[in-house]
């Protein structure tokens, strides 16, 4: 208002006898008026304490930012800005991957459909964890609600390795029978090119079928139960979460460790069996991302150091995403190496089936993910969970 007033006073004056100088006003006013100026950085005593990150000392958004304001506030540096970049980009590069891979001739082989399924909560995960962090300022509410969908995703990243190391390879008879009540026999990526020869068609299938099931739902249960206690008991919050995601990633690869105890310190060749190097690569930034998530590393051996860029949640983005590329480099090396042996062993059934069970873990995470939204919006303003602090305190206190 000052600067319209401004300029309707003295210098639309001014422009009056001076053309050149009218136009100079005119467009300073427009690039004012559509001019955004980037939300203000706060310090962690001037967040509530839900915001607040262990380590991390300032960069903080405002807890009630809008929409619009998460959305600039990824091109300003903040505590988070390299959160969302490192899982927006790798979003945009496995979208690619899909496409790259989908080509029609590709696709029209099923013998490459287990590989295309799985690369679809391949690019679901980042994409949902860099929404996450880009407006979980909005409210302590819209912060846990994010992150609900956050581990949702990451579940279903999670449930494409476990069905698929179980229910791809029935055989024909009683294991087939129990693959075919649950998941109509789909085959997912470990399960249609990974597996260790002695297990395929076992009764160890009849055991990894009821855990298949089990662990998706457990996993999103679990982590999003972990937020409640987050702040009367950290320490429990944490164990919680890290069990979460940690329990699925040692049973999905489950194979992997078989298959590389095999091969370990043998003078020979072990066959069929034989790892790449990319699963190592695989394993070793899984284990390094566990270690991240849990160590909160280095922000914890020097607060405040690491605020913006270098601490643990931004290495553990970036491990991840790592993770990810060489275990998709690692399942193409094994769809190649043993594609004619496979090929005498049991045919991998149609996309209904896997698009089928694919749809039904999507639907009982949502179902998951919703139960806990219901019970969070039921919770009171008052209720730990949503504790406020100064900031929240003096907003009340202006509104007041």
């Amino acid at each position: 208002m000052c600067w319209a007033r401004r300029l309707r006073g003295g210098w639309g004056r001014r422009s009056r006898g001076h053309p050149d100088a009218a136009n100079r006003s005119t467009w300073r006013y427009r690039a004012t008026m559509l001019s955004l100026k980037l939300p203000q950085l706060l310090r962690v005593h001037q967040v509530p304490r839900v915001f607040w990150e262990e380590g991390i000392m300032s960069g903080y958004r405002c807890p009630t930012s809008s929409a619009l304001d998460c959305v600039l506030s990824s091109f300003q540096m903040t505590n988070e800005t390299v959160n969302i970049w490192t899982h927006f980009l790798p979003t945009w590069y496995f979208l690619w991957r899909l496409l790259a891979l989908g080509s029609p001739g590709f696709h029209a082989e099923p013998y490459h459909l287990p590989l295309l399924v799985f690369l679809l909560p391949t690019c679901l995960y980042p994409f949902a964890s860099c929404c996450a962090h880009t407006f979980s300022s909005m409210s302590p509410r819209a912060r846990h609600i994010c992150y609900f969908l956050d581990y949702g995703a990451l579940s279903l990243y999670s449930l494409g390795e476990l069905r698929a190391v179980e229910w791809g390879w029935s055989a024909e008879g009683e294991t087939a029978n129990l693959s075919s009540h649950l998941a109509t026999g789909c085959a997912f990526p470990y399960a249609a090119y990974s597996m260790p020869a002695s297990w395929l068609h076992s009764r160890l299938h009849q055991l990894f079928v009821p855990a298949a099931a089990l662990n998706s739902f457990l996993c999103t249960g679990l982590s999003c139960y972990s937020r409640f206690p987050e702040l009367e008991n950290p320490g429990l919050s944490k164990v919680l979460r890290t069990a979460a995601f940690a329990y699925p990633f040692l049973f999905d690869n489950l194979p992997l460790f078989y298959r590389l105890r095999l091969c370990w310190g043998r003078a020979h060749s072990c066959g069929r069996d034989a790892l790449s190097c990319s699963h190592g690569y695989h394993l070793l930034c899984a284990l390094l991302t566990g270690f991240l998530f849990a160590a909160r590393l280095p922000e914890r051996l020097a607060p405040g150091r690491f605020d913006y860029i270098g601490h643990s949640h931004q290495l553990f983005h970036i491990c991840a995403v790592l993770g990810t590329h060489f275990q998709l480099e690692a399942v193409l090396a094994d769809m190649g190496s043993r594609r004619g042996w496979l090929a005498m062993q049991e045919p991998i059934l149609g996309l209904e089936a896997t698009v089928a069970t694919l749809s039904l873990a999507v639907i009982g995470n949502l179902l998951i993910i919703a139960a806990f939204t219901a019970s969070l919006l039921r919770s009171p303003g008052a209720c730990p969970l949503l504790q406020g602090g100064p900031l929240e305190e003096e907003l009340e206190a202006k509104q007041q």
